[in-house]
């Protein structure tokens, strides 16, 4: 026994002096030991990450205990900003591993994202739980409150923040309720993983191979030939490759004759998490639904929308659907009218078939080409990723001064990164921004910006954009389609929100803003795309390196609100359904796809559109935007009114432009985003603007 009890205590020694040694090696353990503070990706591996989590877990935990022990009278300083600045290397670990288990994961980072979430989700109501730190945060905002202390406007806005946070994490509930909460939080922490895993494994499993190259019919040659690569790719030589990659899926639905083929590609999309496999989502969804429904009303509101909005700038789910059915008059009497006209060059055809959902791309396309005598491919060549990147890096240093240097010396999670030091107009150092532009197997679908790390008062931040575009073939670079050039400046409007803040805390710095607050830096920036002066500069065929046209820039500009009806109603209809969802007070006889069809009903959709997202592969909702796709549309009305003040005054005014950066740029959370808007455009936002940019009015 004294034998085995040593044995053991040895044994114990030697994990301890592994554990001491694998502490010292592994990157996270301390700020990365790299130029610019950037992921040291060359050195770290996957058994770094769940070492890494449960000492950042331990390190908060000491923080927290040492603020609620703190034997001074709760402070701003000793309370709030001492909250703010715990958890170094937790937000050091997560930064990165979270970036790759949506960029670039893989089974080992799959199966340590289940294994953490609930460690995690148990971490932070451990926190926000945690009554004596309330109490503490509670006595600085009733300081506050009763004219004790005087904060300046961010420190207000931090308090505000932490304290609503404690609050709607449940802390003034009782201790059973509390219990109940924990169980939800940590059960919604599993459910959210598997139903991203399920769409992601959708998305990947679908093929529609091509043997027959008569399928091939009305495809342009460039989808063709990387087709072609990507059947190569997959071992399937001689053979090509379509996928559900939106770069891959729109182009077959936009041009392929072959209509059998359409209808396959078309309901092999709509249909994910919806085919009573391995994958399905409809299960997953209603427990979600079903949890959210439960914590809602566990915080005293009758359901999830009313929780959620109640820190938004729309503040009501009825002030939400007010809006949204608002706009559903105008979009669903347009879309119908293009409907119709879509079904008139089908009767030409005198085939005697009926537009169908799968077809709407298809004929979208011809009606496009005999209206304004313009197609994709025609565009294409001059909108080469390097080009539109070099047109991106030209608008915001016109705007606001700022340079982006390409640099090789920064290590990259995946060969498709690319890395840039971004400085000043007066050559300060603003942070480092990565682009990741490729699809791949690995990576979800869609486009995002996040940072690595946080910007504060002294910290400049670290941050990158994730996107899937059309991929090079061949000698043949990537040539964006107008739709992949707009979220390329729509992603970095949310780089430049994180990278240009200038806040003195993390908790307000850049993108911690309200969510339907969120969209306005980025969809600003989308219309800078298209605009005729900057296409000039540089839209530059990819081979002959000519400048595009007058005539070419016109027909962009003549057609720009061409499908808009289309395009419109299929947002608002994933907004809405958004909304409904999150709307429920029951779900005991919940049927998510019949609900679903029940609430597109009630809308009066036509069958030949389908909402942007369906409820089984609608992974905005189960990320950050439960009962908030809506802000998309409600952001337009802040960007539509806000660009209409360069329309005044000039693209590129450097009065307006050092406004809105002064004024929303670098102030993030840091005031009330209606003031901060207010405050750059001198009045409240019409929504004019908005119907006239989508042709609603």
């Amino acid at each position: 026994m004294k034998q085995v009890m040593m044995a053991l205590a040895l044994g114990g020694m030697v994990c301890a002096c592994d554990q001491k040694q694998a502490d010292n090696v592994n990157p996270f353990m301390t700020e990365f030991q790299t130029p610019y503070g950037t992921p040291d990706f060359n050195n770290i591996k996957l058994e770094h990450y769940e070492p890494a989590f449960l000492k950042g877990i331990e390190q908060q935990n000491e923080e927290i205990k040492a603020i609620v022990e703190n034997p001074a009278k709760p402070t701003f300083e000793n309370t709030i900003v001492a909250l703010d600045n715990s958890g170094e290397i937790l937000s050091r670990v997560a930064g990165v591993f979270y970036a790759l288990t949506e960029a670039d994961t893989n089974d080992g980072l799959m199966a340590l994202e289940e294994k953490m979430a609930p460690v995690l989700s148990t971490h932070n109501d451990n926190i926000y739980l945690n009554m004596d730190l309330y109490q503490r945060v509670a006595a600085v905002h009733d300081q506050e409150a009763n004219g004790e202390i005087q904060l300046t406007t961010e420190q207000h806005y931090l308090l505000d923040k932490y304290y609503k946070r404690f609050v709607s994490s449940g802390a003034s509930l009782d201790a059973e309720s509390q219990e109940k909460l924990r169980e939800i939080n940590s059960k919604l922490s599993t459910l959210s993983i598997e139903f991203g895993n399920h769409v992601l494994a959708e998305n990947n499993a679908f093929k529609l191979v091509i043997d027959n190259e008569a399928d091939l019919a009305g495809l342009p040659e460039s989808v063709i030939a990387g087709a072609a690569t990507e059947a190569k790719a997959n071992g399937m030589e001689g053979k090509w490759l379509f996928t559900l990659q939106a770069s891959s899926r729109t182009p077959f639905l936009q041009y392929a004759q072959n209509r059998e083929l359409r209808k396959k590609m078309y309901l092999a999309y709509t249909n994910m998490g919806n085919n009573g496999d391995a994958n399905d989502n409809k299960e997953v969804l209603k427990q979600i639904l079903t949890l959210r429904l439960e914590k809602a009303k566990l915080m005293g509101f009758d359901n999830y929308a009313q929780y959620v909005l109640q820190d938004n700038m729309a503040k009501t789910p009825e002030n939400v659907m007010s809006f949204l059915n608002e706009l559903w008059k105008y979009s669903i009497k347009n879309a119908k009218v293009e409907a119709a006209e879509l079904q008139k060059i089908m009767d030409k055809e005198g085939k005697g078939e009926k537009l169908e959902a799968w077809d709407w791309w298809y004929y979208a396309e011809k009606l496009r080409q005999e209206k304004y005598n313009l197609n994709e491919d025609e565009i294409k060549p001059y909108f080469s990723l390097e080009d539109v990147r070099s047109g991106l890096f030209y608008v915001v240093n016109k705007l606001y001064g700022i340079t982006l240097t390409k640099v090789d010396s920064i290590s990259v999670y995946n060969k498709d990164v690319e890395t840039f030091i971004v400085n000043d107009a007066d050559g300060s150092y603003l942070g480092v921004f990565y682009s990741d532009f490729m699809p791949r197997a690995s990576k979800r679908s869609g486009a995002w910006m996040s940072n690595f790390r946080e910007q504060k008062e002294g910290v400049r931040p670290i941050i990158y954009n994730v996107g899937s575009f059309t991929k090079p073939v061949g000698d043949v670079p990537s040539l964006l389609s107008i739709d992949e050039a707009r979220t390329m400046f729509h992603e970095f409007g949310h780089a430049l929100h994180g990278m240009l803040s200038q806040c003195k805390y993390y908790g307000v710095s850049g993108t911690s803003v309200a969510r339907d607050f969120v969209e306005l830096p980025s969809q600003i920036m989308e219309h800078w795309t298209v605009a005729p002066e900057v296409m000039k500069v540089y839209a530059k065929h990819y081979q002959t390196r000519e400048a595009i046209s007058d005539e070419l820039i016109a027909k962009i500009e003549n057609q720009a609100l061409f499908n808009s009806g289309f395009m419109t109603t299929e947002l608002l209809a994933a907004a809405i359904l958004d909304m409904e969802l999150h709307l429920l007070t029951s779900t005991e006889e919940l049927d998510v796809m019949a609900y679903e069809k029940q609430v597109m009903d009630k809308l009066g959709l036509i069958p030949q559109i389908a909402p942007r997202y369906r409820a089984t592969y609608f992974n905005h909702i189960i990320g950050g935007y439960a009962a908030g796709y809506y802000a998309y549309l409600w952001a337009e009305r802040l960007d539509a009114d806000a660009f209409s003040a360069f329309e005044e005054k000039g693209l590129f005014d450097q009065a307006t432009a050092t406004a809105f950066r002064k004024n929303i740029l670098e102030k993030g959370g840091s005031d009330d985003p209606m003031k901060l808007y207010v405050t750059f455009r001198g009045q409240e936002p019409s929504i004019e603007p908005m119907l006239k940019n989508r042709g609603l009015k």
